[in-house]
């Protein structure tokens, strides 16, 4: 299967268990794995016959800075669920970053990793 990746893909959502991250909000990172046939595009040199990877980078942001989820395994499962709807896309591997989370003492990042297909 042929992959499009998408990393780095920031926004500022308000996602998160603690009542100020859903008031405050804070930075997400998303990075994104496209399983999608690429072989027609590849002859044609349409952008008709691929996943115009824009249109995923907008719905991504959209779905990070408009939601208000207490967990960020939902805000994940949002994210894969929407991309997959996507017209050609057959396989989704997505990375969840949550940077700045606000535990005590932690200066890590929480990842949450998911897979899905059609």
């Amino acid at each position: 299967m042929d992959v499009i990746q998408l990393t780095g893909i920031r926004c500022y959502g308000y996602t998160g268990y603690l009542q100020e991250e859903r008031f405050l909000g804070q930075w997400f990172e998303v990075d994104l794995r496209i399983g999608v046939n690429l072989a027609t595009a590849g002859q044609s040199d349409r952008i008709d016959d691929t996943l115009d990877y824009r249109s995923v980078i907008t719905a991504v942001k959209e779905i990070i800075s408009l939601s208000k989820f207490d967990l960020v395994e939902k805000l994940a499962e949002t994210i894969i669920t929407t991309v997959l709807g996507f017209d050609k896309v057959q396989q989704v591997e997505l990375k969840l970053h949550k940077p700045g989370a606000p535990i005590p003492d932690f200066g890590g990042k929480i990842t949450i990793e998911l897979t899905r297909q059609k």
